[in-house]
């Protein structure tokens, strides 16, 4: 489905104090749910991509709430693709682009959710990667299948409950850890990888503007509070975007040209516990006192991995 939105984008309106722009290209009105980070994420994004742009996007809560027929909340050219298949569309828009000699001056965005990005969708994107695509994808991460029920997906956190990973006297929540996507993706080759929130809009202004002028694939991977399906308050994005960068859930750095660099560096003894993070959410509240060391063991781990890799050149890069 392509939907067409003949209404022009505000003109004239210049921009604030910190030159982010007033003109918006993700209109309000749309049926997205009270306080939903993802809605807040795209807005932004699109903010930042301009009015020379195309979006894809897969099946997924964004698609359902912004795109009513005959209604649009978008004010760019948008297409809608199945879970799968969102890279392999943006593909074909790219070769058309490259032949109609209009592929440097248009941003083409991709957006998927967690399960078309970790999940169903990955074959497209890697394969698109390695065909040298000129896209930026942007997974915009709620860690679950929200959409369609709140169902475990491979970004769904250690212990959370979902309803096919529920919490019960036997097995508390799902028992897998998070895949570790952006990690997976820049050892494809990309020249721009990053982890992006709401925590800092002005940081993720920047590596859009950053992807979406790398001439090949790049990613952006967009942390999204979820309050219907984390059982959080409809007013708490901010708040857990913030506790997820400052607990280190959620670490903020972008891998360019194969070396990864911290945008926002947390530091051990100066990291807020991740239970003030856990107790925000409803989807953690079974969790028992040796359940939220285990994630707080882990979360240190994995990011004084990252650490431990910060300035080196840890990925080839081939594109």
């Amino acid at each position: 489905m392509v939907v067409l939105n003949k209404a022009s984008a505000p003109k004239g309106k210049g921009r604030d104090i910190k030159g982010l722009p007033y003109e918006e290209y993700f209109a309000s009105g749309h049926r997205a749910c009270a306080g939903c980070g993802e809605a807040l994420m795209v807005r932004h994004i699109v903010k930042a991509a301009g009015p020379n742009s195309i979006a894809v996007m897969s099946t997924g809560c964004m698609e359902v709430v912004s795109t009513p027929y005959p209604q649009t909340a978008w004010k760019i050219p948008w297409i809608h693709g199945a879970f799968e298949n969102n890279s392999a569309i943006a593909s074909g828009i790219d070769a058309a682009l490259k032949m109609q000699g209009r592929r440097e001056g248009t941003n083409l965005l991709v957006f998927g959710g967690d399960g078309a990005s970790f999940d169903i969708g990955f074959g497209a994107l890697s394969g698109a990667i390695e065909r040298g695509h000129k896209f930026t994808y942007v997974c915009t991460d709620n860690e679950a299948y929200m959409n369609t029920g709140v169902q475990r997906s491979g970004a769904t956190p250690f212990l959370a409950s979902t309803t096919t990973s529920p919490a019960g006297k036997a097995v508390h929540g799902k028992q897998e850890p998070k895949k570790p996507l952006p990690l997976i993706v820049a050892s494809h080759g990309l020249r721009y990888v990053a982890t992006a929130s709401a925590s800092n809009i002005y940081d993720l202004h920047a590596k859009v503007k950053k992807a979406l002028a790398t001439d090949h694939t790049s990613f952006i991977h967009a942390y999204s509070v979820c309050p219907v399906g984390w059982h959080s308050k409809s007013d708490s994005a901010i708040t857990l975007s913030k506790l997820a960068v400052q607990t280190r859930v959620f670490p903020m750095y972008e891998i360019e040209n194969g070396i990864l660099k911290f945008t926002q560096k947390v530091e051990r003894e100066k990291a807020t516990p991740v239970l003030e993070y856990l107790k925000l959410q409803g989807r953690f509240k079974h969790l028992s006192e040796v359940e939220v060391k285990q994630i707080q063991e882990y979360v240190d781990a994995r990011y004084e991995f990252l650490l431990g890799i910060e300035g080196k050149k840890a990925f080839d890069v081939l594109y």
